[in-house]
């Protein structure tokens, strides 16, 4: 039997996933939560950035028509904090000691830094000139007020948030992300930190996934881990369904005595197919109470390769990141793939050429650790040459 191409099945998760994606909508959060989030409608400033003229530097506020002539002697009439409530009028003749960020008296069209003055008692000698405008930072001069202070579609980085804050803006609505449950099947697993029996490996697809979910933007709920029990994987995948927008397996859809999830998904109408995929060719969907449910193969490298290739791309386009696109750039050595299969080789960008890194075995984790990229061999393509063009995923 033809296996099923990396497109296509690409194409029926995409179809499986996208009304429950398409219906996440938005929620409100509070700056302190929003890092990484995206805006889902712009936000605008209430207050012009900055809300009033203040001084750039520590010195004194002066009318630059008068300290023209310096050096010369001038009266202070007294002292401007940052955060003083009480507007100033600069008295003729006069200067004002000001500091950074304070508000600037009426009057007042320069500041002097202190470098450029000396304090003799009640007065200053003002050592250097300075024109109108020098050191001061005008109302409005970074943004108006009513600007917008955030597009809709706008990643919320450190950066962006500290706009919204300066601009009084203490909570955004932004996209919510999808709610993920990630299930992994297997009687030989068990968690990091916990003894080893003879047959026992440690669940490196947990912690993968989880990972994986929260740098494609989505929201993973807390992993479930099962046995090669039916009843206890059906059990935790009908509370899996109520609760999340997605659910992800590991394990359990291959060819054994033991394959857990293909003997509790098929009785529900699930497809579980080989792909022309490797890592990653058995592969499962199914609709379980109106929830998608997506099946990756076991093997650590074979679910992370299929995440970044099958379902990556829908999660961040649902949390309004932008897309990881491939790139080509000559192979540094020359490989040899097999017919029939789109190999997926795990591989370094190295002075501008690709080469792969380990082996091509699904059980690879530690070397896959060392990757920065996916290398796309065609199903067509038996043997490459260096120097040849290739496709290559950034992971």
């Amino acid at each position: 039997m033809a296996r099923r191409s990396v497109d296509e099945h690409a194409a029926r998760i995409a179809a499986l996933v996208a009304p429950a994606l398409a219906g996440l909508g938005t929620e409100l959060l509070p700056l302190a939560a929003a890092r990484g989030r995206v805006l889902a409608e712009e936000v605008t400033s209430a207050v012009p950035l900055p809300p009033f003229r203040n001084s750039q530097m520590d010195g004194w506020a002066a009318r630059a028509a008068e300290v023209a002539d310096a050096p010369l002697l001038l009266p202070v009439a007294g002292v401007q904090a940052a955060g003083a409530a009480t507007p100033r009028t600069l008295p003729p003749g006069a200067v004002l000691k000001v500091m950074t960020g304070a508000p600037l008296p009426d009057g007042a069209d320069c500041v002097v830094p202190v470098e450029d003055a000396e304090a003799e008692g009640d007065s200053v000698r003002i050592l250097r000139g300075r024109a109108p405008g020098e050191f001061v930072r005008e109302a409005g001069s970074d943004l108006p007020a009513g600007a917008v202070l955030g597009p809709a579609g706008a990643l919320l980085t450190p950066r962006r948030l500290a706009a919204l804050a300066a601009g009084g803006v203490a909570e955004v609505p932004v996209r919510r992300r999808a709610r993920v449950a990630v299930l992994t099947t297997g009687e030989e697993i068990v968690a990091p930190g916990r003894p080893l029996a003879f047959g026992q490996v440690y669940d490196a697809n947990e912690t993968a996934l989880v990972a994986l979910l929260q740098e494609a933007g989505a929201d993973p709920l807390p992993p479930i881990r099962t046995p090669d029990d039916p009843a206890a994987f059906a059990a935790a995948l009908d509370v899996a369904v109520r609760v999340a927008d997605l659910v992800i397996t590991s394990g359990g859809i291959s060819h054994g005595d033991f394959e857990v999830v293909r003997q509790v998904l098929e009785p529900r109408g699930a497809e579980v197919v080989e792909i022309a995929m490797q890592p990653g060719g058995p592969q499962a969907l199914a609709s379980v109470g109106g929830t998608p449910v997506v099946g990756f193969p076991g093997n650590p490298v074979s679910t992370q390769v299929s995440f970044v290739v099958l379902l990556r791309p829908l999660l961040r386009a649902a949390a309004g990141l932008p897309p990881i696109d491939a790139s080509i750039v000559p192979l540094g050595v020359a490989l040899a793939s097999p017919a029939g299969r789109r190999q997926w080789l795990r591989g370094r960008i190295e002075t501008g050429r690709a080469t792969p890194v380990g082996g091509p075995s699904s059980h690879l984790v530690a070397t896959m650790a060392d990757a920065d990229v996916l290398l796309d061999v065609p199903a067509d393509v038996e043997r490459l040459e260096a120097g040849d063009p290739i496709a290559v995923l950034p992971l």
